[in-house]
């Protein structure tokens, strides 16, 4: 574990004065409910904290960073900026995958490229960073992760409402309303995570994962849109 632990703090450029911090912020829970011998916290505490110092962080940049936009737009940015998908991308740039202490099932059954995972593992870590570095550290670990993740926002318009851009095209092209439904909640009360099917004439379009159910499904109609594209997309080449 040690080699692991040295490895991400290369990859962060980042040397954790407590250790500890760190190993708990890849720490599964079902790693520990697996090997209660060593007395090890699951993540899900560290992840409720970095979930909070993420949102600041996030909105703090962006505050900064478009001194025109108004709330709205930005509360939208922000959403996109944290949402699990692209909190997973960070993950995987950093390596956590590779590290994370995950029970002998969830490894088998692909939870080290599960985006949940890396998701929680990456809030964590920035739970811990902060505990053990303080704010300043992970603004200087976040800011250049941001940038271009919110280019790529902005240039595919993701800003926008999805479930709103989701019914639109959903009516103009179906005639019909998508419908959201809960299928999973899990995790302690302080850090409860929601999986959001959105449904279409009776098929599921996309499923999206978040700390509210809005959340949620937003991520769900977002994903619903990119799909639909990359359809569009294809078929347009066919008929070339």
């Amino acid at each position: 574990m040690m080699s692991e632990l040295r490895y991400i703090q290369e990859r962060l450029g980042v040397r954790f004065a407590d250790l500890s911090l760190l190993q708990r912020a890849l720490t599964h829970r079902s790693y520990a409910n697996e090997h209660p011998e060593h007395a090890l916290e699951d993540n899900e505490r560290l992840e409720f904290l970095g979930d909070a110092v993420l949102d600041f962080i996030a909105g703090e940049y962006l505050y900064h960073r478009f001194p025109e936009m108004d709330e709205g737009r930005l509360t939208r940015l922000r959403a996109g900026l944290v949402r699990t998908e692209t909190l997973a991308r960070f993950a995987q740039k950093f390596g956590l995958g590779r590290a994370l202490l995950l029970g002998r099932g969830e490894a088998e059954s692909g939870g080290r490229m599960r985006a949940k995972n890396l998701c929680g593992a990456f809030e964590a870590l920035i739970g811990a960073m902060y505990l053990d570095q303080g704010l300043d550290t992970v603004r200087s670990v976040m800011e250049p992760l941001f940038t271009p993740a919110v280019e790529d926002i902005l240039n595919r318009a993701a800003d926008k409402d999805a479930k709103s851009l989701l019914q639109e095209w959903s009516q103009a092209t179906l005639g019909k309303t998508p419908s959201y439904r809960t299928v999973a909640s899990e995790g302690p009360d302080h850090a409860k995570r929601f999986t959001v099917e959105v449904v279409v004439g009776g098929h599921v379009y996309g499923v999206g994962s978040g700390h509210s159910k809005q959340a949620a499904a937003q991520a769900a109609a977002q994903q619903a849109l990119e799909i639909i594209e990359q359809s569009e997309n294809a078929a347009a080449n066919r008929h070339k």
